[in-house]
C-alpha cells in the first residue's frame, strides 16, 4: 500500500500525539512555532481572565485548552516535536515592557530551545531598552496593537522601527482586526510603517486577521513583510470568504510562518497544522511553512 501523501486530509481529527509521524513523513526535524507565549504568572492569569469572562469583545466562550504550569507547557510543546518556539508578551501600557521582558528573558535562559522574546511599548525609554536588548541578542519583539491600544506608526516607536530595521531582528505584529477591533488595528499604519522602513522584519500575527487580502497585498509590496499562521483557518471561526487566499498563500510560500498562539487556543494544538493540510498546498508549501520558513529567519538551533 502506497503512503498517504503528508498533506492530505486525514480520515479522523489530527491529535497532538499524531503531529511527530506527520512532520516525519514531510521529512523535517521537527516543527517551529513564532507564535506562542509563555508570560510572567501574573501577567497570564489576567490573560487567561480575559477569555475566560468571554465578554463582548470575543462575543463567545474561549475556553483555554492547555493551562497547565509552564514546565507541563514546555513539556507538551516537545512532546509533540517542536524544536523551537517563542516567548511572546505583550506590553499594553507604559512602564511594564521591562518587567515584561526580565521574566520572558529568564525563562528563555532555562529553555534552551525557546526563542529569546521581548516586547515594547511607545514610550520615550524604548528608544533605549529596545536596542540594549538587540545588544543581548533578543531573537524577537511582539507588539500588539489592539490590547495596547497604539498606533503601528506613533512618533515614539520612530527609533525603535529604526534600530529594529537595522539589527534585522523581527517583529510578531498583532495588526489586525480580529479577534476584536481597535482603534489603531488594520493595515493603515503598517503600511506608513513599512514604507519609511522597508528592511523591517515584521511577522504579522494571524494572517492579518480578518483583513487577510489587505496585509497579502502590503506582502505584495514590501519584500521583508511576512504573516504567521496564528488561528487563521480554523473552525472555531468562520472561513474566510475569500477563495483567492489559498492561491496567494502558495505564491507567498517562502514568507508565511506556522504559529499557533499556544496555550491560550480553544482547540487542540494540532487543528491548526489539520487546518493548512486542508488548504491543499502540497507538502513543499507545509515544509515552508512548518520549519524552513522560521528556521531562515530566526534559526532552528536551541540556544545555550
Amino acid at each position: 500500500m502506497s503512503p498517504r501523501p503528508a498533506t492530505a486530509r486525514p480520515d479522523a481529527v489530527l491529535r497532538d500525539e499524531d503531529l511527530p509521524a506527520l512532520w516525519q513523513d514531510l521529512g523535517l526535524p521537527g516543527l517551529l512555532d513564532v507564535h506562542v507565549h509563555f508570560m510572567h504568572p501574573k501577567v497570564l492569569a489576567k490573560v487567561w481572565a480575559y477569555f475566560d469572562a468571554a465578554g463582548p469583545k470575543l462575543g463567545r466562550s474561549w475556553p483555554i485548552t492547555y493551562r497547565g504550569s509552564d514546565e507541563e507547557r514546555v513539556a507538551h510543546l516537545r512532546s509533540m516535536g517542536v524544536r523551537r518556539f517563542s516567548t511572546l508578551s505583550y506590553a499594553h501600557r507604559p512602564g511594564v515592557a521591562t518587567f515584561m521582558n526580565d521574566w520572558t528573558l529568564a525563562f528563555a535562559a532555562a529553555t534552551p530551545d525557546a526563542w529569546r522574546s521581548a516586547t515594547f511599548y511607545p514610550e520615550p525609554e524604548a528608544a533605549g531598552y529596545v536596542p540594549a536588548l538587540v545588544e543581548e541578542g533578543v531573537d524577537v519583539f511582539k507588539a500588539h496593537l489592539q490590547v495596547g491600544e497604539f498606533a503601528a506608526d506613533d512618533p515614539l516607536l520612530d527609533p525603535v522601527w529604526g534600530t529594529l530595521a537595522e539589527s534585522g531582528t523581527p517583529i510578531v505584529l498583532h495588526a489586525g482586526s480580529g479577534p476584536a477591533p481597535g482603534a489603531h488595528t488594520g493595515p493603515q499604519g503598517v503600511e506608513r510603517v513599512m514604507a519609511r522602513f522597508p528592511s523591517l522584519r515584521l511577522v504579522i500575527a494571524h494572517l492579518g486577521m480578518p483583513e487577510y487580502a489587505e496585509f497579502l497585498d502590503l506582502a505584495d509590496r514590501f519584500e521583508n513583510l511576512r504573516l504567521d499562521t496564528t488561528m487563521a483557518f480554523v473552525d472555531f471561526f468562520d472561513p474566510p470568504d475569500d477563495p483567492s487566499l489559498p492561491s496567494r498563500l502558495r505564491d507567498l510560500a517562502p514568507r508565511i510562518l506556522f504559529g499557533t498562539d499556544f496555550p491560550n487556543i480553544p482547540y487542540a494544538y494540532a487543528h491548526q497544522v489539520e487546518v493548512l493540510q486542508r488548504l491543499d498546498l502540497g507538502d513543499d508549501w507545509m515544509r515552508s511553512v512548518l520549519w524552513h520558513n522560521a528556521a531562515d529567519l530566526l534559526g532552528a538551533t536551541p540556544h545555550e
